[in-house]
């Protein structure tokens, strides 16, 4: 009962993240460019915005949503459903917001659902939502994904072009969501109130959570819908799916077939972000 209620909650996530997101895209486009230099005045431009208010009203609802899945689930099995996302953003994006989903943009997000599905279906079952972790797992891990979220964010000033500069900041986004989910995990093992309030993974979830939602509106302002929403799901998926293994120690696959398999699944995930159209090829095609 405990792990069909932590499914539940996390498909009702999926689908509520993505609309999220959808809201959140056409908002942010329609207020001033996100400074990081001027965080607050930023912040104001966006909720100024009444789609982009609704977008983030709705992606607090799956957020709370997501944090009762992780209560009643494994990591890795709230993952594994939240793995749909990037199918249902797709779906939502050209039935009920009108966006053109051209033909490369579709086959990245099969590739990535296909990557996704064969990523989560080799983990092994495991029963019971445990929170126990290796603390120098985490800080490694944690800390890893920090770096790697910062060398995307400063993508461009590294020579990256800049026409991708919309998916990076939706992956480094994704990437911080995932570290942040991450430590909510660690959160949800706690004793009582205060030891969830005096934790360091508390000033891990928020500082992550903030810089994250700063990178994912301006990866929404400088890029298409489709890509730099999908770059930031798979990112979280493929990051926390990660973190569930390292950190809480969730079984890998026993047999060869099972690794073969997860190396395929994280190979179509890459392939499926070079194969779809950066922003400016995109909303070209698109207008066509």
């Amino acid at each position: 009962m405990s792990l069909n209620l932590g499914i539940l909650f996390a498909l009702a996530c999926a689908a509520a993240t993505q609309l999220g997101f959808l809201y959140k895209h056409r908002g942010a486009n329609a207020a001033p460019k996100v400074d990081v230099r001027h965080p607050v005045r930023s912040a104001r431009s966006l909720f100024a915005s009444k789609w982009f208010a609704i977008g983030m009203g709705i992606a607090a609802g799956a957020w709370l949503l997501h944090v009762a899945a992780l209560a009643f689930a494994p990591l890795s099995v709230v993952q594994a459903v939240l793995s749909t996302g990037v199918v249902i953003m797709a779906v939502m994006a050209e039935r009920l917001f009108g966006f053109d989903v051209g033909g490369r943009q579709w086959l990245g997000v099969g590739l990535t659902a296909v990557g996704l599905v064969l990523l989560v279906v080799t983990l092994p079952a495991n029963s019971g939502a445990h929170s126990t972790y290796s603390l120098a797992g985490m800080i490694a891990f944690e800390s890893e994904m920090i770096v790697i979220g910062a060398l995307l964010v400063a993508g461009p000033r590294m020579g990256a072009p800049d026409h991708h500069h919309g998916v990076m900041l939706g992956a480094a986004a994704g990437i911080l969501f995932g570290v942040s989910d991450i430590a909510i995990k660690a959160l949800t093992g706690g004793d009582g109130l205060s030891s969830i309030l005096f934790s360091p993974w508390l000033a891990v979830t928020v500082l992550a959570s903030v810089v994250a939602f700063y990178a994912s509106a301006r990866g929404l302002q400088d890029g298409e819908a489709v890509p730099v929403i999908a770059s930031t799901s798979t990112a979280a998926n493929v990051s926390c799916i990660l973190g569930g293994i390292v950190v809480f120690g969730d079984p890998m696959p026993g047999d060869a077939l099972g690794i073969a398999m997860q190396i395929l699944a994280f190979a179509l995930v890459v392939i499926a972000a070079v194969v779809t159209p950066p922003p400016m090829r995109a909303a070209e095609a698109n207008a066509r």
